[in-house]
């Protein structure tokens, strides 16, 4: 594998709108974010993402732009976004943006002119398309529920919207917008943004023949990823942009992409791929169901780990993906992986352990270093997201009580990730003077930075132990590209894995991240002298298996450690 800047490197991602609130006007901004670097550097972060702060009306939390070139008034200026990366860049820190080019917004300029003339220059920027029979071009339902085609007004024709109504897709196939993006991409990256997260970028290619599938729902209508499922040729798209931008710049570029097919790994995420890593949902497709949310599960520990083992074994032979717990789109990690009994400090720390030091890239969601849960709302109104207010009408069209409606909401609700960072037991968690955009999580009084700031035990700081060990001079290299083998699979409970340096580059190592997430205790054969780097709960077990070198150490329930194997069999 080609060596990249990036590669040993730890990842944070920021929700703007929730993150800290400068100006006690309800909504986090840029200066609230500056004021944090310092946290973050602490903390062990190296790459700051930011969820769009792009203009925007805000019908999709921002992933509706209206002016690309424009930051959007609630989040600051164009002079405090400068002036972030100027203080990311004295603390040897890189900021990424999000890149939507999927969709813009209905109140960007491309479309209304589109709008303006139906049938010229710039309504070749989206898919306008005549109705078949008065009706829609096609059966699609968009991402969001409902069809994926609205009526341009005055005309037989119809606009192509995957997400929202109020998101036209882009056409691709039309050399002047690529080129009008082209630009945009790099007028970022000259001001010095580091790369872009890439959102639904896999959606780009359609087929403008627009078939109809049979129907997947009681709607008439079939999900309209299935049209992204079957088009061929989307690889090329990605190459022309890497081309024209990302290759000019070294920028570093995580897709966030679903629908990949598996033989096209490599020519995603190798050495020379189209990005430079995707993030890894593999974990997070185990909890989706045959009816949206109405129908979604809790994974079993065993099927969690399973799965990430598998994913882990794919990857490494390809490139370096990006792990995650959670992000803005989906539930909190600790709420939706844990068990009840693990839903703690020491099952926060335990799932931290094994997440972060896995091979490639870790990506840690605001909030999540001190372990935040998600929030339970007692009423639909309760929520601001659209998807959500979707999937509630959705589960009550499918025969749910509007009791099991609000359930599944709670359960998986983009909401959860998205109310504010819990900085103090104070008014509001700390996130604002004022009055907050979305409520606060109740239980911030018990979970907050504040709290766990000076307690050597609490979660935070067992974050910041973490990704020092990882970034440690004496395990970076085996932490970063050393092979990851899993082991002790035969336990259902148990997420133990190795990372191994074969000794190419310096003194071999095997590392053994082992972690109990059963209910009762596990007794592990260590199978040779070993070192603890590091323990959850700093039990006095793990110390006297380090003392004694019994060849084996007992893992108490929601207990974790990183051991370094001194003798005896080596995986």
């Amino acid at each position: 594998m080609n060596r990249k800047w990036w590669h040993d490197k730890v990842a944070y991602q920021i929700y703007p709108k929730s993150f800290l609130d400068s100006n006690g006007d309800g909504i986090g901004d840029l200066r609230g974010i500056i004021s944090k670097l310092d946290y973050l550097k602490e903390l062990g972060v190296d790459i700051i993402w930011l969820s769009p702060i792009y203009q925007s009306p805000f019908v999709d939390q921002g992933y509706d732009i209206s002016d690309y070139y424009k930051i959007a008034e609630e989040f600051g200026t164009m002079e405090e976004f400068d002036e972030l990366l100027a203080e990311t860049k004295k603390r040897g820190m890189y900021v990424l943006m999000d890149l939507v080019v999927n969709h813009c917004s209905d109140r960007h300029e491309w479309f209304q002119k589109a709008l303006a003339d139906p049938y010229g220059k710039y309504a070749g920027y989206f898919h306008f398309v005549k109705g078949k029979d008065g009706k829609e071009p096609s059966n699609y339902r968009s991402y969001f529920g409902g069809s994926a085609w609205e009526p341009v007004p005055g005309t037989d024709l119809y606009y192509l919207h995957m997400f929202a109504k109020e998101q036209p897709d882009l056409n691709w196939e039309n050399p002047e917008l690529r080129k009008e993006i082209y630009q945009m991409i790099n007028w970022w990256l000259d001001k010095g943004l580091a790369g872009f997260r890439i959102d639904a970028i896999i959606n780009i290619k359609k087929d403008l023949s627009f078939p109809s599938f049979e129907p997947d729902g009681p709607d008439g209508l079939a999900i309209c990823v299935k049209m992204v499922e079957e088009v061929q040729g989307v690889g090329e798209y990605f190459e022309d942009i890497k081309k024209h931008t990302f290759a000019k710049h070294d920028a570093f570029t995580v897709a966030e992409v679903f629908n990949m097919k598996s033989d096209e790994l490599a020519e995603f995420i190798g050495d020379d791929g189209h990005f430079s890593t995707m993030f890894d949902f593999s974990a997070h497709m185990l909890a989706q169901g045959d009816q949206g949310w109405l129908r979604s599960r809790k994974p079993s520990v065993r099927e969690w780990r399973d799965t990430i083992f598998h994913s882990q074994a794919t990857l490494q032979e390809v490139g370096h993906p990006a792990n995650i717990i959670e992000n803005h789109d989906e539930p909190r990690g600790a709420s939706r992986f844990l068990p009840d009994y693990a839903q703690n400090e020491a099952g926060k720390k335990l799932i931290a352990t094994t997440t972060l030091l896995l091979y490639g890239i870790p990506f840690i969601y605001q909030g999540q270093e001190i372990g935040m849960m998600n929030c339970q709302r007692d009423d639909i109104s309760e929520f601001d997201d659209i998807n959500t207010t979707d999937q509630y009408q959705e589960a009550l069209a499918a025969g749910a009580s509007p009791e099991e409606a609000l359930r599944a909401c709670n359960e998986n609700s983009r909401d959860n990730a998205r109310t504010p960072m819990q900085w103090s037991s104070g008014a509001n968690a700390g996130f604002t003077d004022g009055t907050p955009w979305l409520s606060p999580n109740p239980n911030y009084r018990e979970i907050n930075v504040a709290e766990q700031e000076n307690r050597p035990d609490s979660v935070l700081n067992y974050y910041r132990k973490l990704t020092a060990l990882k970034k440690s001079p004496e395990y970076k290299e085996a932490f970063t590209y050393g092979k990851f083998v899993p082991d002790y699979q035969e336990y259902d409970d148990v997420f133990a894995y190795h990372r191994i340096l074969d000794g190419e580059e310096g003194e071999p190592q095997d590392i053994l991240v082992a972690a109990n997430y059963g209910r009762g205790p596990w007794t592990l054969e260590t199978r040779g002298r070993v070192k603890v780097l590091l323990s959850n709960t700093e039990s006095e077990g793990a110390k006297q298996a380090e003392a004694d070198g019994a060849g084996r150490i007992t893992l108490e329930s929601c207990e974790g450690v990183v051991l370094l194997k001194l003798d005896g069999e080596h995986v």
